[in-house]
């Protein structure tokens, strides 16, 4: 039905009900973020997280259930769309991005009970002026090679904390990167 928002994934034919709440889906990418984990242990998070009864789910429907899974936290979407430079990071900016949602949504989202992913995608989306969309189009400009105005400029090298997006490392590649820092003094 039209303005519905759905709380269960069809797996072959059967319908597994989800966990929809933001927070649960941020998780899940938080997981994806990780260079800690192998490709397989983020489904895995992905899978057990998501899905409420995941021990009723057959193995031999895992693939479907996380490509399920992928198109839901896409926003519905079949997860085929070109795939642009990472701009953001929900742990990272997670200190300038609720405000913004905050600011669209009309509420503190962080302290309401329940607020479904799309919805909270819809509030994301929505967001056009803010210090988390400058910073966005900055990155987004970095990212694509174009010149930053001088004000813009002025703006990323006096906020590079906010605006430099960190690598994540493994604790081996942190060991290095501190050895080699360590050497070079």
């Amino acid at each position: 039905m039209v303005g519905e928002l759905p709380r269960t994934i069809n797996v072959n034919g059967v319908d597994y009900k989800i966990r929809t709440d933001f927070r649960d889906i941020i998780k899940i990418i938080t997981a994806f973020n990780d260079p800690e984990l192998e490709d397989r242990e983020k489904a895995y998070v992905c899978l057990f997280i998501l899905y409420v009864d995941f021990d009723e789910i057959p193995q031999k429907d895992y693939e479907a259930a996380y490509k399920a899974a992928l198109a839901f936290i896409d926003y519905g979407t079949d997860g085929d769309e070109k795939h642009s430079p990472r701009l953001m990071d929900w742990e990272q900016d997670e200190k300038i991005l609720f405000p913004d949602i905050n600011k669209v949504a009309g509420f503190e989202t962080r302290r309401a009970k329940y607020v479904h992913w799309w919805t909270f995608m819809g509030f994301y989306l929505a967001i056009s002026e803010g210090l988390f969309s400058t910073v966005i189009n900055l990155r987004s400009k970095k990212a694509k090679g174009k010149s930053l105005e001088k004000y813009e400029r002025e703006f990323w090298n006096a906020n590079k904390g906010l605006c430099v997006l960190k690598e994540k490392l493994t604790e081996e590649e942190q060991a290095e990167k501190d050895r080699l820092n360590a050497l070079l003094g």
